[in-house]
């Protein structure tokens, strides 16, 4: 029984129940239509009764099927992963092929007309752990915790990248679970811990934390897999405000949040409040925002509690107890913290809703180093640093036809988080010419006598036009 992952691995894989085979096998609309949980063309695309399609059916849809000679009933059924009855065999997970290569394992998806979801439901990945794992940094690292891990998808994307892994849930049926799924993932040697926030690592230090934690904000929590029972969004600012004290020098925590929009507040004060005093650089993204009906109909929806008796009754609860707080939407989006030793700690926080390259972990590190290097960067050493245009950066000229000068001139990123930024003549002049490979000193005189100005007027200006395109990734400081 010991080696049942191993031998039940080889033949998810010699089936062809991967990502690009499973969508290979249903087709481009069936596969759509599944990623939008519509189950009936995927349903009409696998009733042939091949092995891959009824894996499909199986492990992905849910249904029951005719045992197929090629699975190891017996042995699945003896480890509660199958039932079986004359010759029928039905799941009872989720197990579905994920894009590191591996595999996760869940509770069955639950879809309108199912039972109530049970309180320890262990939800499978989707958009919120594919998310998390574009935003983590791929630097390698010695030891790095997922903290709430769930069905434990997010070692699947650290394996590569740390010497050892801590995982934590307060589920113990999460934590069983996410066990299988490193099993049939391959990946050996995770310390699986029980327990809420950081009680399981106390006394540990760590290089990387992720958390994509039990987020939801709600009357209460009835789902440990998305509630915390925390009072309002403060599990997320509990997290922020403990994870310093588990970094070691120079660590980084990453991790999705909520946060509430509050009348008479501004949410970057909230969210930025968090993180203040905890000794960390941070970098706070507003990446999408509902207003508070949206939300609660989202999270409905979530448990499939739409169309149920008790609908109406948890949305008007759910409502009034917004209503109450004086709650105006719910704010979603990543925080991450960064243990850079300074006595002169950074936070930027800001909304952003444009796509963005992915994965964001691949420049993570350095929208952090700018961030800081702009913080940090004394007026009087600006004129002796050696600014580079980073790759990328487009110029673009807005006027009228004709016109000799334009009505605008804009900085445009075609890499990384592909900001824009409106500038002056002067700083588009420096994107021209800015290698690294003189002082900002004699590039402005320069400028100054090209254009007819003050060279002392452009070396006052220069702190406050530059700062800004330094911290957003415009301009890099060479230290070559």
């Amino acid at each position: 029984m010991n080696d049942l992952p191993d031998r039940l691995r080889e033949l998810l894989l010699d089936a062809g129940y991967t990502i690009d085979g499973v969508r290979e096998r249903l087709g481009e609309v069936a596969a759509t239509a599944l990623s939008r949980e519509e189950t009936a063309p995927a349903l009409r695309a696998t009733r042939e009764g091949d092995l891959l399609g009824t894996l499909v059916r199986l492990w992905w849809l849910g249904v029951p099927v005719d045992a197929p000679a090629a699975l190891p009933v017996a042995d699945l059924a003896a480890a509660g992963l199958v039932t079986a009855e004359a010759g029928r065999i039905a799941s009872t997970v989720h197990l579905q092929p994920w894009e590191t290569g591996g595999y996760v394992v869940s509770d069955r998806k639950v879809r309108p007309g199912d039972p109530a979801l049970r309180r320890d439901h262990v939800v499978g990945a989707g958009g919120a752990s594919a998310n998390l794992a574009q935003l983590v940094s791929r630097r390698p690292v010695e030891r790095a915790l997922d903290l709430g891990t769930g069905c434990g998808v997010q070692v699947l994307h650290l394996a590569d990248r740390a010497r050892e892994i801590v995982a934590t849930d307060v589920n113990p049926r999460a934590l069983e679970l996410a066990r299988l799924s490193w099993a049939l993932s391959g990946i050996e040697g995770v310390d699986a811990r029980q327990g809420s926030l950081f009680d399981p690592v106390a006394d540990d230090r760590f290089d990387l934390i992720v958390s994509n934690p039990p987020f939801v904000i709600s009357p209460g929590g009835r789902f440990t897999y998305r509630e915390s029972g925390f009072e309002a969004d403060g599990f997320c600012r509990d997290l922020v405000r403990l994870a310093p004290r588990f970094l070691a020098p120079g660590g980084t925590c990453q991790l999705l949040a909520n946060w509430l929009h509050v009348g008479g507040e501004d949410w970057r004060d909230r969210v930025g409040g968090w993180l203040t005093g905890t000794g960390c650089d941070g970098w706070v993204v507003q990446r999408d925002v509902q207003d508070p009906a949206e939300y609660v109909e989202l999270w409905l929806r979530d448990a499939a509690e739409q169309g149920t008796p008790r609908y109406g009754e948890l949305y008007d609860d759910w409502l009034g107890w917004f209503a109450s707080m004086n709650v105006t939407g719910v704010g979603f989006g990543w925080i991450t913290m960064h243990d850079s030793g300074s006595l002169d700690p950074v936070v930027r926080v800001e909304e952003f809703g444009q796509r963005v390259e992915l994965p964001v972990g691949g420049y993570v590190d350095g929208v952090l180093g700018s961030i800081a290097r702009a913080h940090r960067l004394a007026d009087a050493e600006l004129p002796g640093a050696r600014l580079a245009l980073a790759d990328g950066v487009l110029e673009e000229r807005i006027g009228p036809p004709g016109a000799e000068d334009p009505a605008r001139i804009i900085l445009r990123q075609t890499r990384g988080l592909r900001r824009s930024a409106q500038v002056g003549t002067v700083e588009a002049a420096l994107a021209g010419v800015c290698d690294g490979g003189y002082p900002l000193d004699p590039l402005l005189a320069a400028i100054a006598e090209l254009t007819g100005e003050n060279p002392d007027d452009l070396r006052a200006k220069a702190p406050e036009a530059l700062r800004p395109l330094i911290a957003e990734g415009f301009f890099h400081i060479s230290t070559g």
